[in-house]
């Protein structure tokens, strides 16, 4: 099976729990942050919704960011969330596009003119875009369970979920 194949099951289930995830992100609540060096729930939210549009960028053999990069930050869900669906449809069809020999190419990040990592498209795909995918998205969790957000399931029920679970076992 090809890798693009391999992937996209992985791809489709971390996208569709990452955007139960951002459904529950309550407008109102974007200044939000739970520490002075945590990020604001809306940039955090807005960062995850950005992730899956890095994919595009993986078709550049060279990837230059500036320092003055300014990323948008989204203040209502309905934006996180087209944001989101729509960096979600244009990486999906990218991994699908993309070739073994394509996931083998070396992709390289500069950043202020410092190379800040090269290796293998694959290995970027894993690490720097679906694992960074995961880790910020737990973050999230954590900012909507101390503003009293139930918490969605990602690979089964969550804590918020567990009565439905001991009602349908019972």
């Amino acid at each position: 099976m090809p890798f693009s194949q391999t992937l996209l099951l992985e791809y489709d289930e971390e996208i569709k729990n990452t955007r139960k995830l951002l459904e529950r992100v309550p407008d109102g609540k974007f200044d939000y942050q739970p520490h002075p060096k945590s990020m604001t729930m809306g940039r955090l939210a807005s960062h995850i919704a950005e992730l899956p549009a890095w994919t595009l960028v993986l078709e550049m053999d060279v990837f230059e960011l500036k320092s003055d990069y300014k990323p948008q930050i989204c203040t209502t869900r309905a934006e996180l969330l087209k944001k989101f669906d729509q960096g979600a449809s244009d990486a999906r069809i990218k991994i699908a596009e993309m070739s073994n020999a394509d996931w083998q190419k070396t992709w390289t990040f500069i950043y202020d003119g410092n190379t800040i990592m090269s290796m293998p498209r694959a290995a970027v795909m894993r690490s720097t875009i679906m694992n960074h995918l995961v880790h910020h998205r737990a973050q999230l969790g954590v900012y909507l369970r101390l503003n009293g957000v139930e918490i969605p399931g990602m690979y089964g029920p969550s804590a918020d979920e567990a009565q439905f679970v001991e009602a349908q076992t019972a």
